[in-house]
């Protein structure tokens, strides 16, 4: 496997990893989702994990990997609201809870960069 290859197999995993604990540990998603948001939090807690699934079949399918990179891209900055949510939620919790919640942001950018590299992979 070439290293783009392996690159497009563990954001395949993060993704697919992501996905499911959306949908499996759906109260902790659900804090972060923005309140400006309209409905219940559950409902977007539940569609950002099927979407993070979606984007991972796609990024592991070699004929679907660039638009599942492109995809994945703007899956990472789309939920970059939540992100920044949660580091205001977060901003009177301990200094480790802290670090998590302010950590996260400055993360998104590679994350972006990384699924940007995945779509040009073959």
């Amino acid at each position: 496997m070439t290293t783009r290859r392996g690159e497009a197999v563990a954001l395949a995993g993060l993704l697919a990893t992501a996905g499911v604990t959306h949908l499996a540990r759906p109260a902790f998603y659900d804090r972060i989702v923005p309140r400006a948001l309209p409905g219940p939090a559950r409902f977007w807690t539940y569609a950002s994990g099927v979407a993070e699934l979606a984007v991972a079949a796609a990024v592991a399918h070699p004929g679907t990997r660039r638009r599942g990179g492109l995809a994945a891209a703007a899956l990472f900055v789309a939920v970059l609201p939540g992100n920044v949510q949660m580091a205001a939620d977060w901003r009177h919790k301990s200094p480790a809870r802290r670090a998590v919640a302010y950590g996260r942001l400055p993360l998104q950018a590679p994350l972006v960069w990384w699924a940007l590299r995945v779509a040009r992979t073959r």
